[in-house]
């Protein structure tokens, strides 16, 4: 199935960074460590200008370490752009942003001249969970499903830096279905929009041409599967998502897999990287016309 999604408030979101971000000293993005470029937000680019920015490689510990590396060279070519990886969740890791945002703009973070930052990302890479860090407290709502935050806030860390936290953005345009199944895949995307049994097949497919190792020693595997949908029956079996009769419910398996991937129980992996070549990538399904969003929990 074609994965749309687009809430709503995002379309909101967009008109308010237009307008916060012209009084705006230091950008950061946060993306997804796993998927940086599907996690990118196109849109940002455009209302950003010439304005700094850093990436943050979000849940890099989930993250292939190499690949993670090839994505920071590959961002620090771009001019005006810094990344770094981390874990929002680890105090001395988030600590390395204050420092990096007072070295983009030297001018600012002074008496009577606060150093305006600004925090973007698409729904669920973990967004709030940053600010928090960097607030020291809950300043920021967290959950456990996309697109929590829905309105712009002014958040004072009382160190020289107001942050103003956004709402999760997503482009409009979703017409790259490879890019929206790694979303999906990552969890970014809200259940509805999807279907997990292709998804499912999808992270499948892509986990047996590029972790088979990881694939095997999870799941007690002597051979790499021979198809998405093997996994897929393996994963089923081993963790007991069996229908009626003992056959393998594919949806309840796929569901699992899903889970077990985004939690890094698989191992840490990325799912692209920045010099791999289009036609080495995992294609999604093809669209069934049958495939509805009604397959979810």
């Amino acid at each position: 199935m074609t994965i749309e999604w687009y809430p709503g408030h995002m379309r909101k979101a967009k008109q308010q960074i237009a307008e916060m971000i012209k009084n705006i000293d230091v950008v950061i993005e946060v993306l997804d460590a796993r998927l940086p470029a599907s996690s990118s937000n196109r849109v940002l680019a455009e209302l950003r200008r010439n304005k700094p920015c850093i990436k943050v490689l979000n849940k890099s510990d989930l993250a292939d370490p190499a690949v993670t590396k090839a994505w920071v060279r590959t961002f620090e070519r771009q001019k005006g752009i810094r990344a770094l990886p981390l874990s929002a969740k680890q105090n001395r890791q988030v600590a390395q942003l204050t420092r990096l945002c007072q070295a983009l703009a030297p001018n600012r973070c002074k008496p009577g001249r606060s150093l305006r930052v600004m925090v973007v990302g698409i729904p669920n890479v973990g967004k709030s969970t940053l600010i928090n860090t960097l607030a020291g407290k809950n300043m920021a709502k967290v959950g456990d499903k996309p697109a929590v935050t829905t309105c712009a806030q002014p958040i004072d860390l009382r160190n020289g830096l107001i942050l103003s936290d956004t709402p999760g953005l997503l482009w409009p345009d979703m017409s790259d279905q490879t890019a929206a199944y790694r979303l999906a895949s990552s969890g970014a995307i809200g259940t509805g929009a999807f279907d997990y049994t292709n998804v499912g097949l999808f992270a499948a497919e892509f986990m047996i041409q590029r972790y088979p190792e990881q694939l095997m020693a999870r799941y007690g595997l002597t051979d790499p599967p021979d198809s998405p949908t093997a996994l897929l029956e393996q994963v089923g079996r081993r963790l007991g998502r069996l229908a009626a009769g003992g056959a393998i419910d594919l949806h309840r398996a796929a569901e699992a897999f899903l889970r077990e991937l985004r939690a890094g129980k698989i191992g840490r992996i990325s799912f692209e990287e920045p010099d791999r070549r289009p036609e080495e990538a995992v294609t999604p399904p093809p669209v069934d016309a049958g495939d509805t969003p009604s397959d979810q929990p």
